[in-house]
């Protein structure tokens, strides 16, 4: 039995959901009555004649059916044209250094005229609803920023982390058809210029879909631009600071973000504006007590999920103050979170295990440098958290008086499903129990729930109004997710209940990657290491990190004439940062004269993971050899 840790005195004072169970139970007796009062909440164009239809023999959901609405209505008029239109959204903290601005605020007021410009002058481009656009930048606020503009004209945003290589984000400009490419010439980590222009520039390279780049600049000197560059700060300050939101069906996509799966192609996953809204908004605001005054800082990039639901959509559409933070958590030193959850006053925090783990390994007398008494709910986000990172958490960052939300959700799910609440107990390494209006259980592969304890496969029985409609292009790849294990949504995540409903998650059943957070398909690692002239065959594993949560391990096989050498492994492990991501570069290459694999040809990972692990392999009926 896991230790249980109550909350404070200084947590209940404030608390949204004083009786997070017995909401639980009311929200699962009509799931579709919970979602709808949620509904009710935000502002809509036009209401629905119906709450949810659900076909599970394509499959396809649809919720708020018939209504209108556009997320931006939410994120933006209702408090700029209200009592919060002088209410700070954005505070945007730059690395220290060099950059023009250190730090700037954004008033509802503020953000919106600025939105409304950058809606305008993607229409100057052409943009129509529909169309999708490419984001690649820096963390500065013109990210979020472009982001709502895109939504603001019922265009389909599509972020790409600006840590991806060229072709990795020629990739996604490919395959979303993006005809405008929105970037930043460069950022700042660790006190260096990163340079993205460059990377854009070859991503575009004789792809005729791209129309126009629109160039941030953030140097001091303007850049000298190309034909198909366009300055974004001239092309935006000649705009109007109005433009109504366009009327869009509450089914249609806002954007897609794509991410690893199991074979070498990412995948587009496909969110709406009405659902979305509906379920990041209400988990937002329940899960951590939101308050009017609460400053809310999330560590996330908005290139993935985390940054999508939890730094723009859903603290914009509840009114809240979001600080932004550009750059490495431990630069210029260890303390750089915690100085500005000082300084800001930062009430609520959410960040990952990695980064707890990483800074956890610089002692506690960095955090104890800093009083934080502002604090009052941590977060978790990412991948399970060890007991030790919680405790560490709990202890030097919340002064043991802050509850930790330790939330379970995915890219496709859109919205948290497995947390607890400020109000309710925790036990450290349980992310806890399903959210109101969400149906989880751990079954056996034929779906039968599985013996308290017991390790299972974490399943979801329902339907949530944030959950992905499509994989652009793909739906047969998206109706997978509920051929595993039918009737039910299997997450791809191995999990264990114990007697008192408090769902432990394990890692990943299939071949997705945890790194620091981020998913990284083990195809998408092999496609980079194959592409090298000197490799022939490859297999990547994911093995247990203290800091990380997984780190990479390739075996590779050598053509014939290649030698294994200390300077080709780092010469391999370049070539990956350099075609995937530095996040996908493997930490450990095994040379190997062959890899398991089953009759039919496929590799056998989860062999070569237990051969590394010292485990057994399990079944191994189909191997070859």
């Amino acid at each position: 039995m896991s230790d249980v840790f109550h909350p404070s005195e200084k947590a209940l004072q404030k608390s949204l959901v004083s009786d997070f169970d017995a909401l639980r139970e009311l929200a699962l007796q009509n799931p579709e009555a919970f979602w709808e009062n949620e509904a009710q909440k935000l502002d809509w164009i036009q209401n629905w004649h119906t709450v949810k239809t659900w076909d599970a023999s394509i499959p396809k959901v649809e919720w708020f059916v018939g209504a209108k609405c556009n997320i931006t209505l939410n994120a933006l008029d209702r408090h700029a044209n209200g009592p919060r239109r002088n209410k700070v959204a954005f505070i945007w903290a730059a690395e220290p250094g060099e950059a023009v601005i250190q730090e700037q605020k954004l008033t509802y007021g503020e953000l919106s005229r600025r939105v409304n410009q950058t809606a305008n002058a993607l229409k100057s481009l052409g943009v129509k609803p529909g169309d999708r656009v490419t984001i690649y930048m820096a963390l500065t606020p013109e990210l979020p920023i472009t982001m709502l503009a895109c939504a603001r004209i019922g265009a389909i945003h599509c972020v790409v982390y600006a840590g991806f290589s060229a072709p990795a984000l020629r990739q996604r400009i490919e395959d979303s058809g993006s005809k405008i490419v929105v970037a930043s010439d460069f950022g700042y980590r660790r006190g260096k210029r990163v340079g993205l222009r460059s990377i854009v520039s070859e991503a575009v390279r004789g792809l005729s879909q791209v129309e126009k780049v629109v160039m941030f600049q953030r140097g001091h000197t303007p850049l000298e631009l190309e034909p198909h560059e366009t300055d974004f700060t001239e092309l935006v300050d000649a705009q109007s600071e109005v433009c109504p939101a366009e009327i869009l069906d509450s089914e249609a996509p806002l954007f897609y973000l794509y991410t690893s799966g199991t074979t070498g192609k990412p995948k587009g996953i496909c969110h709406v504006h009405g659902g979305y809204m509906v379920g990041t908004s209400s988990t937002h605001r329940m899960a951590f007590d939101l308050q009017e005054d609460d400053i809310f800082f999330c560590t996330a990039d908005p290139g993935w999920i985390t940054g999508h639901s939890y730094v723009v959509y859903g603290p914009l559409i509840n009114g809240a103050t979001v600080l932004l933070a550009e750059g490495a958590l431990d630069f210029p030193d260890g303390g750089r979170w915690w100085s500005l959850i000082q300084k800001y006053g930062v009430n609520i925090f959410y960040s990952t295990p990695t980064a707890i783990r990483a800074l956890m390994r610089l002692g506690e007398e960095l955090p104890a440098k800093y009083p934080m008494e502002s604090l009052r709910v941590l977060g978790s986000v990412g991948e399970p958290i060890n007991p030790e990172a919680w405790l560490w958490f709990h202890k030097n960052v919340g002064k043991g008086n802050c509850p930790i939300v330790d939330t379970w959700w995915q890219t496709e799910t859109g919205q948290f499903l497995i947390s607890t609440v400020p109000s309710y107990p925790a036990k450290p390494g349980h992310p806890g129990k399903p959210f109101p209006g969400i149906e989880a259980g751990v079954v056996d592969k034929e779906g039968r729930d599985v013996a308290p304890n017991e390790q299972g496969f974490l399943v979801i029985k329902n339907q949530w109004p944030a959950m992905m409609r499509t994989i652009f292009g793909d739906h047969d790849r998206y109706a997978n997710y509920w051929q595993l294990i039918p009737p039910f949504y299997a997450v791809g995540d191995a999990a264990t209940i114990d007697e008192d409903g408090y769902i432990r998650v394990i890692g990943r059943t299939d071949d997705v990657m945890n790194v620091s957070g981020y998913r990284i398909g083990t195809a998408d690692v092999e496609s980079a290491l194959v592409s090298h002239p000197s490799v022939a065959e490859a297999a990547v594993i994911g093995k247990p990190d203290e800091i990380k949560g997984e780190s990479i391990k390739a075996f590779v096989i050598l053509r014939v004439g290649s030698e294994p050498s200390e300077d080709l492994k780092k010469a391999l492990k370049l070539h990956v940062r350099t075609e995937l991501s530095p996040i996908a570069m493997p930490a450990e290459i095994d040379f190997v004269p062959s890899l398991p694999k089953t009759r039919s040809g496929k590799i056998m990972r989860r062999v070569l993971k237990a051969q590394e692990l010292g485990v057994a392999p399990g079944d191994i009926s189909t191997l070859e050899d």
